[in-house]
């Protein structure tokens, strides 16, 4: 008589299983393509309790356990101030997918909260900050970050709309301020539909954005809100309907960029004119 699967193993096979194309492949893809881990590798997976960073746990999960590439795992959840409710999901999702999450804390909310304008840049910063700190003191060389194909391909439109540039979004990159120190990206080729589609088959729920400043966002229907980043969103869903593949050509695009036949560009923060070797 074949044994009963827990509910945590039964969410993992969905992984491997039901959505084996749309996300196993991808994420082995990335992580195969980019070199984002290597031997002797320890991993502090950054986990925000959104889905994006609790699905990039369970594929790490998986990976250690069918991989000849020997790395550790740490799971580390900053706590910037959470509300009691935000908090406690985090931990009740942690124990029903079987992440065994270190917890500490911070006080990141109380500061951004109280400059003026949109906090969020700021909040980035100090998260990614304290993270990095804090994985370096639990030995870590690299922490992972759940920034998807999505984040990519929006990410890339906002910088060209609202930025004035034309910059993508690595799959990884050293620290600047931590010396040996990597972030990588594992989820970095997952559409974030699949991401979705997977949450919604196992009935998981996971809390939006938790700051208070943008408490639209945790409210909204689409879990997006009111923002450039919704703009952009609306605007390749608008596009997909007449090339279902936009999202694929921009994401090639940035991966076949002819520096030839740009004007001008940067490098490593130095301008550089075509006219200069014209």
């Amino acid at each position: 008589m074949p044994r009963e699967l827990t509910e945590s193993q039964l969410i993992e096979r969905s992984i491997i299983k039901t959505y084996r194309k749309e996300i196993w492949n991808p994420f082995i893809e990335g992580v195969k393509n980019y070199e984002l881990v290597n031997n002797g590798d320890k991993i502090a997976v950054c986990i925000s309790g959104g889905k994006d960073s609790m699905l990039m746990a369970k594929l790490l999960q998986q990976l250690k356990r069918v991989s000849e590439t020997e790395f550790e795992l740490v799971f580390l959840v900053m706590d910037p101030g959470y509300n009691e409710v935000n908090r406690r999901r985090i931990e009740e999702n942690a124990a029903r997918l079987e992440i065994p999450i270190t917890v500490f804390e911070s006080s990141i909310f109380d500061i951004t909260n109280s400059v003026g304008g949109s906090p969020c840049y700021l909040c980035a910063r100090m998260r990614r900050g304290h993270l990095y700190a804090k994985a370096k003191e639990l030995g870590c060389n690299k922490i992972a970050l759940g920034h998807h194909f999505s984040d990519v391909i929006e990410t890339t439109l906002l910088g060209m709309f609202y930025g004035s540039q034309l910059q993508a979004m690595l799959p990884k990159l050293h620290s600047t301020n931590f010396e040996g120190m990597e972030l990588i990206r594992p989820m970095y080729c997952i559409n974030e539909e699949a991401i979705i589609r997977w949450a919604k088959y196992n009935k998981l729920e996971f809390i939006q954005c938790a700051c208070r400043f943008v408490d639209e966002y945790s409210n909204s229907e689409d879990g997006i809100g009111a923002s450039k980043r919704r703009e952009i969103k609306m605007l390749i869903k608008e596009l997909k309907k007449t090339n279902p593949n936009i999202e694929h050509s921009i994401f090639k695009s940035i991966h076949g960029v002819c520096l030839d036949t740009f004007p001008a560009y940067k490098q490593k923060g130095e301008y550089h004119s075509f006219l200069d070797e014209y």
